[in-house]
Parts: structure tokens; sequence; C-alpha cells
């Protein structure tokens, strides 16, 4: 199917809904895809362009939260960048997009020691862990921006993501909510992608 989708000039874009059934090579699919129609960013080809500084499709979610930031009106030149999580969708593209803006990079991951030290020093702190209502107010600066990544659903069936919102917000400056935050970014800028095409 992705072949024959490639070879039609009347589609722009293709993208896989991931995680795809266990059955199924993930990567296999995401490199089947032509590179200049794949508005997810996920391609190989498309990721080294991001990390080259070179024009390419983006993905969907670190570019929404570049854009979220901007449109905002906050500046990212300069600024202490703290993302946690370092998965191919979010993490590592979200670092690389903030260095491209200027931004004072650091990755943690699973195996990061002292954590909280870490985030704390943030004065952009992008959660995307995978794991619901971890980052407590203990893991962040006041004032700081942080963006919520994250979405899952509590003990009660009740959407939320990776920071605890409740205990954060009153010490930041700005927060992203869970549901309403990212989410809507990441489907501005797929079809963003869709419609300008790669350049």
């Amino acid at each position: 199917m992705i072949d024959e989708l490639n070879k039609n000039d009347k589609v722009n874009g293709i993208l896989v809904q991931l995680p795809v059934p266990k059955h199924i090579d993930e990567d296999k699919i995401i490199r089947a895809i032509d590179p200049k129609k794949d508005v997810d960013g996920f391609h190989p080809e498309n990721v080294g362009y991001l990390n080259i500084g070179q024009p390419g499709y983006v993905s969907c979610t670190p570019a929404g939260v570049i854009q979220l930031l901007k449109r905002s009106g906050i500046s990212i030149s300069g600024k202490e960048c703290v993302v946690v999580g370092r998965s191919n969708i979010v993490g590592k593209p979200m670092a690389a997009l903030l260095l491209r803006e200027n931004g004072t990079v650091t990755v943690c991951h699973s195996r990061t020691q002292n954590l909280a030290e870490v985030t704390k020093r943030a004065d952009i702190l992008v959660v995307a862990i995978g794991k619901p209502l971890f980052i407590t107010k203990e893991y962040v600066k006041e004032g700081a921006i942080v963006i919520d990544v994250g979405i899952h659903r509590d003990e009660n069936n009740k959407l939320c993501g990776d920071v605890d919102f409740e205990s954060v917000a009153p010490i930041t400056s700005a927060i992203t909510p869970v549901p309403g935050g990212v989410g809507p970014m990441t489907i501005a800028m797929l079809m963003y992608n869709c419609v300008n095409g790669r350049k």
C-alpha cells in the first residue's frame, strides 16, 4: 500500500499511525515511505536533514512545541533547555530543534542520575518521559516554562500528562495543559507539513 501511495501523484503526504502491530516491522514501514511524502518526519533522510540543519520534514510534536513557544512570545535563544525523554519521535528531534533555536540543551532519560537536579536548572523544561504525573514541583525551577508532551489516563480514567499539573503550575511562568496543550499543535504541524510539502 505504501508503495502505491508513494507512486500516486495525488497523494501529498503519508503517515503510518504508530505503534504498528507486533508482527509488522516499524522500521521497515518508516523506511518504505518516500521521504518527500513523510509528513511525520520519521524517515532517516528527514531525521538526517534535521540534525544537520537542512530543510526537510520535521517531527510534528517537536515542531509544534517550537511554534507554541514562539507564538507565546517565549524566546529560546540562550535559555537552559532540558528535555526529559530520548525517543526518536519526540526527545531527540526536540533537542535538535531547541539547538537550532540557540537553546542550551540537556537531554535526560531513564538512566540520568539526580534527575531533579538537572531538571531544576531548566528555563524551559520539555517532558516526554511516558510516565503519568512523574514530574512534580520538586523537579521544577521557580518561574520555569514547562511543556508536557505526555498523555495518559489516570486511575479515574481522566486524561493527564507526564507532569503533575496541580503541583507544578503554581510555580511556573507558563505550562501546557493535558489535554489541550501540545496535542493540537501536533495536529496543526501535521497539516502544515501536508499543505507546504518538503522544501
